[in-house]
């Protein structure tokens, strides 16, 4: 049976060519013998009209909808009565209103309404009594009407079903850009964790390196002092690595304690004393009333803080010294981060980096854009450099 479906998808025309061969028939057995030797041709010729529109009506709807009009008017003048193959107007009457041009469906309502009063006109059935060819005529328009109804009923729901598609197809493209972004969005995130974790305690390691190295010989409890540090800030980097990374693994269950909870600004006070372990001298406050935080804006002042002061360590030069001021107010976070060294190069902080350096500041202004937040970060008066951020507790809309 499906194939039988497919096939009649397939071949349309083939189908209506059965069909008006099927008429074709009808109308010869039915009217060919009530027909006088006179009226055989023109009778014949309209039912061959009428039947070739049923054929190709669905190749050439507005076509064969102008000659089943000409044929209907042929046979009024040349007095064919109705048969069957006239039923070949209700077919064209729907498939035009279904199928074919709005004006061409206007001209079949039309054609509808008239067809059976022009029938009744030149045929009427009790020409002795005014009422039955009106009674007639009612009757038989009503015919014409449903199949001019029913095509346009069917017309109607073709364009609801092709709106639905469209709007399925436009909602599963906009998906498809959606998902793009958040995997665009997901991949700069743990681009920038990357970057934080790598920069900060990579940064803490070569410090160490270089102290114990210098002082191997003149100090080795130092320099073994600077090698513990060393392997607690790698284990500390991987922990978080391996965290990150398994974001990355779908389905797979963290259930090693090696994963280290997301940093937060309680932790900041941790991460000052593993930068003053590394040999640099920073000064940390806290103004204000603390409290709990959103976790994207703790996690966000802490990788501030963390960046601003590898970058110190980074560009500060020698002897540099560096403060830490975390302030609470009622409506936000407020950090600042300022150093006394030489600062850094025009093109670190300007518009993030335009020698392909300066990647953390980028991933600063991310960070803060992300949580509506403000970051101004460049030289300061005197000499060093200074970082500052308000961090709202209330997410941009």
């Amino acid at each position: 049976m499906q194939r039988l479906y497919d096939f009649i998808r397939r071949h349309p025309t083939s189908v209506d060519s059965f069909w008006a061969v099927m008429l074709l028939g009808m109308s010869v057995l039915m009217f060919g013998g009530t027909v006088s030797g006179t009226g055989e041709i023109p009778a014949a010729f309209c039912i061959l009209v009428l039947c070739l529109t049923v054929a190709l009506r669905r190749r050439a709807p507005e076509a064969m909808l102008i000659v089943t009009i000409l044929a209907g008017l042929l046979q009024l003048a040349l007095d064919v009565e109705p048969n069957p193959s006239d039923f070949a107007m209700l077919v064209i009457v729907y498939t035009v209103a279904a199928n074919g041009a709005r004006w061409a469906s206007r001209l079949a309502l039309g054609g509808s309404l008239t067809a059976a009063t022009l029938s009744q006109v030149r045929w009427s059935v009790e020409k002795n009594d005014p009422i039955a060819p009106l009674v007639f005529a009612v009757f038989l328009t009503v015919p014409f009407v449903l199949a001019w109804v029913l095509g346009d009923s069917m017309r109607t729901r073709r364009a609801y079903f092709a709106q639905l598609e469209e709007r399925a197809a436009r909602l599963e493209k906009e998906r498809e850009a959606q998902a793009k972004v958040a995997v665009a969005a997901e991949r700069a995130r743990i681009a920038r964790e990357l970057h934080d974790v790598v920069a900060h305690n990579v940064s803490v390691m070569v410090v160490q390196a270089d102290g114990a190295s210098y002082v191997m010989d003149a100090s080795p409890e130092q320099a073994k002092q600077a090698l513990e540090t060393i392997s607690t800030t790698g284990r500390q980097a991987l922990a978080e690595m391996r965290r990150l990374l398994g974001v990355l693994r779908t389905g797979e269950q963290q259930e090693s304690g090696e994963y280290v909870p997301q940093p937060d600004v309680q932790q900041i006070e941790d991460l000052v004393e593993q930068v003053r372990a590394a040999g640099l001298a920073v000064d940390f406050k806290v103004e204000g009333t603390a409290r709990p935080l959103p976790s994207g804006v703790e996690l966000t002042a802490y990788r501030i803080v963390q960046e601003a002061l590898t970058n110190t360590r980074k560009h500060g030069g020698p002897d540099v010294g560096a403060s830490v001021r975390l302030v609470y107010f009622d409506d936000g976070l407020g950090l600042l981060v300022e150093d006394d060294g030489r600062g850094a190069s025009h093109e670190l902080y300007q518009d993030g980096g335009a020698d392909g350096q300066g990647h953390g500041l980028i991933g600063m202004r991310e960070r803060v854009g992300m949580v509506g937040g403000t970051l101004d970060a460049g030289p300061r008066p005197g000499g060093g450099f200074r970082i500052s951020a308000l961090l709202p507790l209330k997410p941009a809309h």
